[in-house]
């Protein structure tokens, strides 16, 4: 399913000016859940009307291309406080901030870093990172199989 609905949704999602983040499929057999998290563009919120109208466009389009042929949930919302970065204008986007990063270049695989620059040509990215002990890693995007914003609850 996600080979087929994937192009579709990015491209629907394209035309109201929003950008695909995250699309997952859930659920159960009897109740299948198509997830979808987007960000705007002009680097606003997302808000309650911006999911509702991805929702209905996107909705439609599946319907209309019968592809996806059972019963599904369809859930829209923002990439949330620990949304992935997959690209390298999420992280030119999120330096100065904390991330959970796995990759085989970091001490045990996966570490907690701050994210300070992001250099580099495109398609050859390197991430400068700072892990928890002040020490300073060059990490190239290639390398790096997960990333997603760190979120810490204030007490």
């Amino acid at each position: 399913m996600r080979e087929t609905v994937e192009p579709i949704v990015a491209q629907e999602l394209d035309s109201l000016g929003f950008d695909l983040i995250e699309l997952r499929r859930a659920g159960s057999k009897s109740r299948p859940v198509l997830e979808i998290r987007i960000d705007r563009r002009d680097g606003s919120k997302v808000t309650i009307n911006d999911c509702a109208r991805v929702s209905r466009a996107v909705e439609a389009r599946l319907e209309a291309g019968a592809l996806v042929t059972e019963q599904y949930v369809l859930e829209v919302s923002s990439p949330g406080a620990d949304r992935p970065l997959r690209t390298a204008s999420d992280w030119r986007r999120f330096v100065g901030r904390r991330a959970t990063v796995t990759s085989a270049m970091l001490v045990g695989g996966k570490q907690e870093i701050e994210i300070l620059a992001l250099d580099g040509e495109e398609g050859a990215e390197v991430a400068n990172v700072r892990d928890a002990k002040g020490v300073d890693h060059l990490v190239p995007l290639s390398a790096i199989t997960q990333a997603r914003l760190a979120f810490h609850w204030k007490r």
